[in-house]
């Protein structure tokens, strides 16, 4: 893959199903260090702290913002100081190229 933040997310029925393990650790090289990959490779997950309430949902309502553009959704655990942020593309059982681009430009949030 080239720069994933330049990328933009496909629809689901453009991928013949999940990445393999080494596809997404493969990929996941290309995104910040603090994303982890789950053991069943089903999903990549960052955790975020922020100073308070305001700041995790400034973050939110961007996440939110580049969300509906990929229309790509992540889920979202949000609490006062800090927001865990995970993608999986359910359409394909797993993760697909659409969640690291999407992570990645949770990433860019922060460049």
């Amino acid at each position: 893959m080239s720069d994933l933040k330049n990328l933009h997310c496909q629809a689901p029925e453009a991928f013949p199903g999940p990445m393999s393990r080494a596809e997404a650790e493969e990929t996941l090289k290309q995104l910040d260090a603090d994303w982890n990959l789950d053991a069943e490779v089903r999903r990549i997950s960052r955790r975020l702290e922020f100073a308070n309430f305001h700041e995790t949902m400034s973050f939110v309502n961007a996440v939110a913002w580049v969300a509906n553009r990929e229309d790509h959704h992540p889920d979202l655990e949000v609490s006062y100081g800090h927001c865990i942020v995970r993608f999986s593309t359910h359409a394909v059982g797993g993760l697909s190229p659409n969640d690291f681009i999407c992570a990645a430009r949770v990433d860019a949030l922060f460049d």
